[in-house]
């Protein structure tokens, strides 16, 4: 079980309001105790109102649930890009709200792609990056579906500007920050992008087709890292 399938189980577990001893739920999920109180930790720092210690036993007070639900990709986009623009509110309250709303998020967000040891680093970008990522979303997703180049000009995490002509290909969410994979025509090769760092992107007449070595099935990313990530 992945380690973000097994958060959301444990919330499911506690949701009742009940003491749940870890060994009862070590047993259940067939993980270690250690495990468990490693989760619990997790769940504390991702704003669930946990209670407890190690050796007694856990509970959740107080909880708003909400029934479980299936976000579109744009939905999900709706939900952080609102969760961005509360968190620069002055409303400090609001603020911490909006911080703790979307860790819990994260937290159940399902992870694919990458090693469990990163699924989580992510979450340590500040909100105002989401917000900026998210005036390129529309080009961005109409340029996958149409197979059409686009123009990038892209800023590098070290803050050297780049320009280049990519075949954009797919987009993946990793704890509010969102990457585009693209075949780089002025590289090459294969591209990972930070849409945040994505300062314009503007579509090209020209069209691409599927090319051996060039398609997302192609793409390794153990051989490609992110491009300025």
């Amino acid at each position: 079980m992945r380690r973000t399938d097994r958060l959301f189980e444990l919330i499911q577990i506690l949701r009742d309001g009940k003491l749940h001893r870890a060994q009862d739920m070590a047993a259940r999920l067939e993980v270690s105790t250690r495990t468990i109180y490693r989760d619990m930790d997790t769940l504390v720092a991702s704003g669930v109102p946990v209670e407890g210690e190690r050796g007694v036993g856990y509970m959740v007070r107080e909880a708003i649930t909400l029934p479980p639900l299936t976000l579109t990709p744009a939905e999900l986009e709706a939900l952080n890009l609102g969760m961005a623009i509360v968190a620069e509110a002055a409303d400090a309250e609001l603020k911490a709200a909006a911080e703790s709303l979307a860790a819990k998020v994260d937290a159940v967000l399902p992870v694919e792609t990458v090693a469990e040891a990163d699924a989580w680093k992510f979450a340590v970008y500040p909100f105002a990056d989401v917000a900026r990522g998210f005036a390129q979303m529309p080009t961005l997703r109409a340029a996958i579906k149409a197979r059409q180049k686009l123009a990038l000009r892209y800023r590098r995490i070290d803050g050297t500007l780049t320009e280049r002509v990519i075949r954009p290909l797919h987009m993946e969410y990793w704890g509010r920050v969102w990457t585009l994979t693209a075949w780089c025509e002025t590289r090459g090769d294969f591209r990972v992008f930070r849409v945040d760092l994505i300062e314009a992107a503007e579509a090209l007449p020209e069209l691409f087709v599927d090319e051996p070595g060039k398609r997302l099935q192609d793409y390794s990313p153990y051989e490609t890292g992110p491009e300025g990530a």
